[in-house]
């Protein structure tokens, strides 16, 4: 009997914030089953609810027994993916998520630390996804709603182990952009394919590059 083949598990989330749709999870989806560097993508979607989410991320980690996982999230107003490079320990809803709940300056995790860096090899991701002419960009805030707060949650649940983790914004879809006139956009095809490079790239590279990726904001 073969030896089952390692896996990474993939998250998105479900529409949110009036959409009807959420190109995170779209494209996540395409993945599902897809062999990358030897390993089996799993994914999921997380409801986009303070709590809730973290209690299906770990679940999805506890049933897939990952060597890695990365979470997608949509960001509407971002140009790029977005690779994330820091989590804070702070929920501050602009909105209320989709079971109305709305924190307000409340720690993610209770005596956690203030933060986590992604355990992902964030300049060598962006160095790849820029030479296959994806436009890519390092983030230093992965904002105060779900999104942080599960990639806050993440970094805390994987503290202790070997499993690496890390979260990517994407920007909205065409077809959202039609609906917020100005808003920048990418296919979900596109971002089909930088994820494709995003998860290749960080299972095969442990000591990141040392690339000029900072910003003033």
């Amino acid at each position: 009997m073969s030896a089952r083949k390692p896996t990474v598990l993939l998250t998105g989330f479900a529409p949110f914030g009036g959409e009807d749709s959420n190109p995170a999870w779209e494209a996540v989806q395409r993945l599902a089953g897809k062999s990358i560097r030897g390993h089996r993508v799993v994914t999921r979607c997380l409801p986009v609810a303070f709590g809730a989410s973290l209690q299906a991320l770990r679940q999805a980690i506890a049933d897939s027994e990952p060597a890695l996982v990365l979470c997608i999230g949509q960001a509407g107003g971002r140009a790029q993916l977005s690779l994330e490079r820091i989590a804070i320990n702070v929920d501050d809803a602009r909105i209320p998520d989709n079971e109305g709940a709305r924190p307000i300056d409340e720690p993610v995790i209770a005596d956690g630390p203030a933060a986590y860096f992604s355990g992902l090899p964030i300049k060598a991701m962006l160095a790849a996804l820029r030479a296959a002419g994806i436009p890519a960009e390092v983030s230093q805030t992965a904002g105060t709603y779900v999104c942080n707060h599960v990639f806050y949650g993440l970094m805390h649940a994987l503290r202790d182990g070997p499993v690496r983790g890390g979260f990517v914004h994407i920007p909205y879809s065409p077809d959202q952009a039609a609906r917020h006139p100005g808003a920048p956009s990418l296919s979900v095809d596109t971002v089909v394919e930088g994820l494709r490079i995003a998860l290749a790239t960080a299972l095969t590279v442990r000591v990141d590059q040392r690339i000029a990726a900072g910003s003033e904001h």
